[in-house]
């Protein structure tokens, strides 16, 4: 039997904290993006068990032009090329601006951790596939993670990079033995370098 297996992916926490951990200093974070299903499919093929990618979720965040036209305009074009392999699907929503008296402003994603906990336990409780990797560092997620982990819905699993702190359940980690549960793939530079997408410039 193969396993049929979902990928979760918490694009801008992936692309920041592999960003961090393995590039030089000084490098803009726009020369290191990533393609999701390079990623997807180098996580299904760590598996033990015969595994098939169902599909890759990406959840990002959207640039607005009025603010950011050329990081806007190199969402949109890696948006569109991801999805053209029909396994990707790529939820975006628009980032919310702060803007002060020198004509500076700051950016921030709103709603990508809500809408990415929303589509993983909507999946799991409609048993899309047989297992769900979740690639994310993101605290915020964890009571989604629990109840589909808990619940038994699917096989829960979780990515990290080598480096980073995964997204193990607490109270797993403060057992006696400690436990580090879900399962953690972890990615390495070398994935990292091999994951890289060009196919837009921006910043």
């Amino acid at each position: 039997m193969v396993d049929t297996v979902g990928v979760f992916i918490d694009y801008e926490n992936m692309h920041r904290s592999g960003h961090n951990l393995y590039t030089e200093f000084g490098v803009p974070i726009h020369q290191s993006v990533l393609d999701p299903l390079q990623v997807a499919e180098r996580l299904v093929s760590k598996r033990s068990r015969p595994s098939a990618l169902s599909g890759v979720w990406v959840f990002r965040g959207r640039p607005v032009p009025a603010f950011q036209p050329r990081p806007a305009s190199a969402n949109d074009v890696q948006a569109a090329n991801w999805s053209s392999d029909s396994r990707v699907r790529v939820v975006r929503r628009d980032l919310k601006y702060e803007s002060f008296d020198d004509g500076s402003f700051l950016a921030r994603e709103k709603g990508i951790d809500v809408a990415l906990a929303i589509g993983l336990v909507e999946r799991a409780l409609d048993r899309d596939f047989d297992a769900a990797i979740v690639f994310t560092g993101d605290t915020d997620l964890l009571p989604a993670l629990e109840l589909v982990f808990h619940r038994r819905l699917l096989n829960l699993e979780i990515a990290a990079w080598t480096g980073q702190k995964p997204l193990w359940f607490p109270e797993f980690l403060s057992a006696e033995p400690p436990r580090r549960l879900p399962y953690c793939h972890f990615l390495s530079r070398d994935d990292f370098e091999r994951c890289r997408d060009y196919s837009a410039a921006s910043g």
